[in-house]
């Protein structure tokens, strides 16, 4: 089977993660609001992600989920995860173990299609294209766009590891 090419782990230079670290700062100066942001047209556009959430999963209105105290906790732990992520671009352990515990809560609690991860990235790379229009040059973009593969990456490795057989 072919690897897309943004599902290869290209290294993240020195220069990149200055670059995603500059831009995320900005943004997650911001976290809740965009962190809901991100979300709610994720759920907009893929409503069947939905299924996997409860509290909010029969919410068809855009500003009930923005109102949605539930979806407003999920976000700000989303946008954790990613900070964490952020803050140790140079400590690739670190990384992987984040990762490893976000992909396997998500595989054997929370059993989650990995294919979602994808999309959830894809969506935060565009609310963050958008919101950030002046940040968000096209070096950011090569090197979120990166950044987008590398939590897949390990995100997906650790679906993996648990025997992920859905």
């Amino acid at each position: 089977m072919e690897i897309e090419r943004w599902e290869r782990n290209e290294e993240i230079s020195e220069a990149e993660k200055k670059v995603i670290q500059e831009t995320w700062s900005r943004v997650y100066a911001n976290c809740e609001d965009v962190g809901v942001s991100i979300l709610i047209r994720f759920f907009v556009n893929f409503p069947s992600a939905k299924q996997y959430f409860s509290q909010f999963k029969h919410m068809e209105d855009p500003l009930e989920m923005e109102r949605s105290l539930q979806l407003r906790k999920h976000a700000r732990r989303v946008m954790g995860a990613i900070n964490t992520v952020v803050e140790n671009l140079n400590d690739s352990e670190k990384v992987s173990s984040v990762l490893a515990l976000v992909g396997k809560a998500h595989a054997l609690k929370h059993k989650v299609e990995p294919v979602y991860f994808k999309k959830l990235t894809g969506v935060m790379l565009e609310v963050i294209a958008e919101e950030y229009a002046n940040d968000f040059t096209p070096e950011a973009h090569s090197a979120w766009t990166k950044m987008r593969t590398l939590i897949c990456t390990h995100v997906t490795a650790a679906y993996k590891e648990v025997g992920w057989a859905q």
